[in-house]
């Protein structure tokens, strides 16, 4: 083997490790629950209510990043940053492993 093929293989071995830390941050179970707030606008497993939108099967970093753009107000809509910044990080992440499974 050659240094370069080492180099990469090392990076895809570190890539992995981060991806799947970074990605099981939450806890599905606590999702679940902290989800009942989400039901009477997106429906009871998320699948939207119309003209409410579908989360159901979002991936993580997708609600990740559209809870946090919400709650710091990158992302315009009274209600969900209202309820957005009631939310902690580890409560956005739980949410978004709920949500990624459904």
């Amino acid at each position: 083997m050659n240094k370069n093929t080492v180099w990469r293989i090392g990076a895809v071995i570190v890539l992995f490790f981060v991806s799947t830390s970074v990605f099981s941050a939450g806890d599905v179970t606590a999702g679940k629950e902290k989800a009942k707030v989400c039901t009477s606008c997106h429906g009871v497993d998320g699948e939207g209510i119309a003209p409410k939108t579908k989360i159901s099967g979002l991936s993580v970093g997708t609600f990740s990043a559209a809870m946090k753009a919400y709650k710091n107000g990158e992302r315009e809509h009274a209600m969900m940053q209202m309820f957005s910044k009631k939310l902690n990080d580890q409560d956005i992440d739980d949410l978004a492993a709920y949500y990624s499974t459904k």
